[in-house]
């Protein structure tokens, strides 16, 4: 149950990321740029999550999963004050 709960939320991290970007593509707002971004480093950690969780139980990629998720973080934060000017 619990990998199909992680390999929803990459899915869904990765909808985000295509429906960001294309929109970002037709209407150039550097906010959506920013969040698209954003969007697909969570995908990246969702994905070490699965393969932290499920393929690989013994190994410990906990390190890798929050260093991915705090640079997503860090670059939406970016862009929210690159935009702020």
């Amino acid at each position: 149950m619990a990998a199909i709960i992680y390999s929803l939320c990459a899915l869904t991290s990765l909808a985000c990321f295509v429906f960001l970007w294309r929109t970002w593509r037709l209407g150039g707002h550097r906010l959506l740029f920013w969040s698209a971004l954003c969007f697909a480093l969570l995908t990246v950690n969702n994905v070490v999550l699965v393969v932290d969780k499920v393929m690989l139980p013994d190994a410990d990629l906990k390190l890798w999963r929050l260093a991915v998720g705090f640079a997503a973080v860090m670059l939406l934060v970016v862009g929210l004050v690159w935009e702020e000017d």
